[in-house]
């Protein structure tokens, strides 16, 4: 019984490893989506830095991804950059990629 529980607990370990991977790969991909929004937008360093910080932090109102889309879109447009959602979440797609290569380069230091 005791390889049972073993294994049990082996499982429960990596869904929790798993998840807290996909949620750092997420806000990592945040982080990036509003880095990018911020170059277009024409900021620099610690603004840009800020407003990627904003960007995290508006995922966290509502689940999935409507509300980052959305608040870069209107940001964008405010900024005279409008910007078509198809194109924000292409580029987030494609951030989160390379929000998973980074991490996984940390996790394998």
């Amino acid at each position: 019984m005791t390889t049972f529980n073993d294994r049990e607990r082996a499982f429960e370990h990596k869904f929790e490893h798993d998840l807290e991977l996909q949620f750092k790969a997420r806000a990592r991909k945040n982080k990036l989506l509003g880095l990018w929004a911020a170059g277009l937008m024409g900021k620099t360093g610690a603004a840009a830095e800020n407003y990627a910080r904003d960007i995290v932090m508006a995922d966290f109102e509502k689940p999935g991804d409507h509300d980052v889309v959305h608040t870069l879109m209107h940001d964008l447009a405010a900024a005279g950059k409008p910007t078509e959602e198809h194109t924000v979440r292409r580029q987030g797609d494609r951030l989160l990629v390379e929000a998973m290569k980074q991490l996984m380069t940390e996790v394998k230091k």
